[in-house]
């Protein structure tokens, strides 16, 4: 059933599931308000968050179970949508070299766009509390899973095993997520800085892909010398 028609058979229900996403939405909102305020997750109180959306404390329990379960919201927030805006430019059909300028470009209006997310991101990345930690690391292997898929759908790197694919891939993500911090930190409407970081963030990547060109497939059955 679709979802207009659930709408017309159903419109008690519709109403109510559509104020539970309301309701939900908003305290992740609201978080990322208070966060954008300056504060850090870890010191986000459960009413304070339902304060600023507007909500009762105990609403806040129909949607999470603790704090921990809003901060993997948090994560999932902007996830999904920018793996989706990064894989529409690598099934785009350019070459591997403007497809690495097109994602950057991508990826730094993407983290502009969502900077109190990123830099939540960033702070929880290496510190807070051990299930974002783990959720941050699975959207991580979510990003390189699908980035090996895609490259080796597109014969990018074919000489690579699947191991070395996905290891080059894990270089790219965790650059990717390194530069995020440069990109927060530009001065708004300094155009000339912008340019000179993203074509930094342009070059290390190239060589990542460049390293990952000459290498030794041997090498993977070698066992290294001292100080190889």
């Amino acid at each position: 059933m679709s979802r207009r028609a659930r709408a017309v058979a159903f419109p008690g229900v519709e109403r109510r599931e559509e104020r539970k996403r309301r309701t939900r939405q908003a305290l992740v909102d609201a978080a990322m308000d208070l966060m954008n305020e300056g504060r850090s997750f870890t010191g986000l109180g459960l009413r304070e968050i339902a304060r600023r959306a507007g909500v009762v404390p105990t609403s806040f329990y129909r949607h999470f179970r603790d704090l921990d379960e809003l901060g993997l919201a948090l994560v999932d927030e902007g996830g999904m949508t920018l793996r989706r805006l990064l894989r529409e430019v690598r099934r785009g059909g350019t070459p591997t070299s403007d497809m690495i300028r097109s994602s950057v470009h991508v990826y730094a209006r993407y983290v502009r766009a969502h900077r109190q997310a990123f830099r939540f991101i960033a702070a929880e990345r290496g510190g807070g509390s051990v299930a974002i930690r783990n959720a941050i690391r699975n959207e991580v292997s979510h990003f390189v899973h699908e980035m090996a898929q895609d490259l080796r759908h597109l014969n990018v790197l074919p000489a690579l095993s699947t191991d070395m694919l996905h290891l080059v891939c894990g270089l790219v993500v965790t650059t990717m997520l390194n530069a995020a911090s440069d990109i927060l930190d530009l001065p708004e409407g300094d155009v000339r800085r912008e340019q000179e970081v993203v074509e930094s963030f342009v070059r290390q990547l190239r060589v990542i892909f460049l390293g990952a060109q000459s290498w030794d497939p041997q090498r993977d059955h070698v066992a290294p010398r001292d100080g190889a």
